[in-house]
């Protein structure tokens, strides 16, 4: 007999404002605790150093979360410019100090170099594996590994602010993209070196900045509603967005009732069918009038509709408190 996890059922998304020093792993599994929740992922990791939005899937949504760890990205980062450093950031040992003399012209020059779509080497302190290892196990080492250049994008890259040695930044990219391997080029670009000493995730996707909140609201949310003597989860269930939101680009498919049960039991269907839709192109599968979601699929030129990816139905009376 499956042993039943701990915790409680609960399914939905929530975005996190990481705080500076901590690791991704470690605020994934204090949302996990706060919320009492039986299963939680999150949508790909943040430095430690870094801070800002990361998803927090619980529950049914972790099923859909490497459609976030896909997406692209936003970020705001402050380089300190005249010192390289071996990590690109500000957790490394400076292994190199030259002046900063450079004009506003070469600045824009090779800001420009980075926009659009470029290749671009990983660090070596990127969670990317070599051998079955992170590539940041070698690096601790002094090991160098070869690396691949990856294509990027860069779809926007605003200049902020530049005071002092201090150069502040805009970057929309998409996934996989270092921001500190940016950083550390456009330092050699300009001729004296730059890494990381401030970097805040501000975009995952479509998500809004303004519904981050960050482990220290939710820790005061819970002792305020403890002291009024109210069950936590009346405060805190309210602050996840739906599941499906981590699947909203994708074309919706709506099935009826009747249909429904057939492909919840794993069958493929026949579906309506939407003009434009390639063949085997993922889609969003609701079902009735009510639009509810129930999963990912793909749909062929015939109009059968195939699941890839359902969630399980459950009974609310099942929840664990």
């Amino acid at each position: 007999m499956a042993r039943r996890p701990r915790g409680r059922f609960i399914d939905g998304i929530l975005l996190l404002d990481k705080d500076t020093g901590m690791s991704s792993n470690f605020a994934l599994q204090r949302v996990k605790r706060i919320f009492n929740a039986a299963k939680a992922g999150h949508t790909g990791a943040l430095d430690p150093l870094a801070t800002g939005m990361l998803p927090i899937c619980l529950g049914e949504a972790t099923k859909f979360s490497q459609h976030l760890l896909d997406a692209d990205k936003r970020y705001t980062v402050t380089a300190k410019l005249g010192e390289r450093t071996d990590t690109s950031d500000s957790d490394g040992e400076v292994v190199q100090t030259r002046p900063v003399n450079f004009s506003q012209e070469l600045l824009m020059e090779s800001l420009d170099y980075f926009r659009g779509e470029t290749m671009q080497v990983p660090s070596m302190y990127s969670a990317l594996k070599y051998q079955g290892q992170p590539l940041y196990k070698y690096a601790r080492e002094g090991i160098e590994v070869p690396r691949e250049a990856r294509p990027i994008n860069v779809f926007e890259l605003n200049f902020i602010s530049l005071e002092g040695d201090e150069l502040t930044l805009d970057i929309h990219c998409s996934k996989g993209t270092y921001i500190r391997t940016i950083t550390d080029d456009l330092g050699e670009m300009l001729g004296c070196g730059a890494h990381v000493i401030m970097l805040r995730r501000t975009q995952v996707a479509e998500y809004p900045y303004e519904r981050m909140v960050s482990l220290e609201q939710l820790n005061e949310m819970v002792a305020k509603a403890e002291a009024e003597e109210i069950e936590p989860k009346t405060v805190l269930d309210p602050l996840l967005l739906p599941m499906d939101t981590a699947v909203s680009k994708f074309k919706e498919i709506n099935l009826s009732d009747n249909v429904a049960p057939y492909l919840m039991n794993g069958n493929p269907v026949q579906a309506p069918v939407i003009d434009g839709l390639d063949d085997g192109e993922i889609v969003r599968i609701t079902i009735g009038d009510e639009h509810k979601f129930v999963g990912i699929g793909s749909m062929n030129g015939d109009g059968l509709l195939a699941p890839k990816r359902l969630i399980v139905v459950r009974d609310p009376s099942s929840e664990s408190n």
